[in-house]
């Protein structure tokens, strides 16, 4: 895995002024945690931390370049990310530090290639996962995994057991739970068929009047029923 280097220093937590004058100065705060060690406060620079934080490599590993020798040259991983929620601004970070010789457990982005027989067919790809939990060395910490859909037909599921990990990466599940589909098309429901044309005396087509409705222009009222009367009205004797 590629190690990048971000360089931070030692910040004050009071008073909490500091924090907002932080941002204004362009530098995010932070702190780095683990190890069985207490957490530590610091700053970084927020063009730097942008560019180091990406949707695709969220596990890249981090080298800390500091002034401060018990921060120094610590290898971290970014275990969490805090924005504003208009614009996306990073506010806040959390580095948690890393033992190059010891394993961890950490969630990689899936990433789902080729396409899926299935689709030719008409189907809908639907992942059904976004990350996978692994565990494995920090420096064998892939920034993806890549999933060949090609052989998905309709209704096919793959399922975590099924991935390819390269190295000594080593997926952690308990149930074999499905990571990706390909759904059946769509169909849209047809159309109610219009009501079928009656021939009318003289040959021309009518509508048929629905059950219980009012006669067509132009027809005999059913037998029994009650005829308009002649002239317009009745005559006065």
């Amino acid at each position: 895995m590629e190690t990048v280097n971000l360089a931070c220093e030692r910040r004050e937590i009071r008073p909490k002024g500091l924090v907002h004058r932080l941002r204004r100065e362009g530098r995010v705060p932070g702190i780095v945690y683990g190890n069985h060690v207490g957490a530590t406060a610091v700053a970084v620079s927020a063009l730097e931390l942008k560019a180091r934080v990406q949707t695709a490599a969220r596990q890249r590993l981090i080298q800390l370049k500091s002034s401060s020798p018990d921060l120094d040259g610590k290898h971290v991983i970014l275990k969490q990310v805090q924005r504003t929620p208009v614009g996306g601004d990073i506010v806040h970070v959390d580095f948690y530090e890393v033992d190059l010789n010891k394993t961890i457990r950490v969630s990689v982005p899936l990433h789902f290639v080729g396409r899926a027989a299935g689709i030719v067919e008409g189907g809908i790809l639907q992942p059904l996962e976004r990350e996978v939990e692994v565990e494995c060395l920090p420096i064998e910490i892939p920034q993806r995994i890549d999933v060949d859909v090609t052989s998905l037909g309709i209704h096919d599921v793959m399922h975590v057991s099924a991935l390819q990990f390269s190295g000594n990466v080593r997926p952690i599940f308990d149930t074999d739970y499905p990571i990706v589909t390909v759904l059946p098309p769509t169909v849209a429901e047809a159309p109610a068929e219009a009501a079928a044309p009656v021939e009318g005396a003289e040959g021309e087509a009518v509508t048929a009047p629905a059950e219980g409705g009012a006669p067509a222009a132009g027809t005999t009222p059913a037998e029994g029923g009650a005829s308009p009367p002649a002239g317009g009205g009745a005559r006065k004797g």
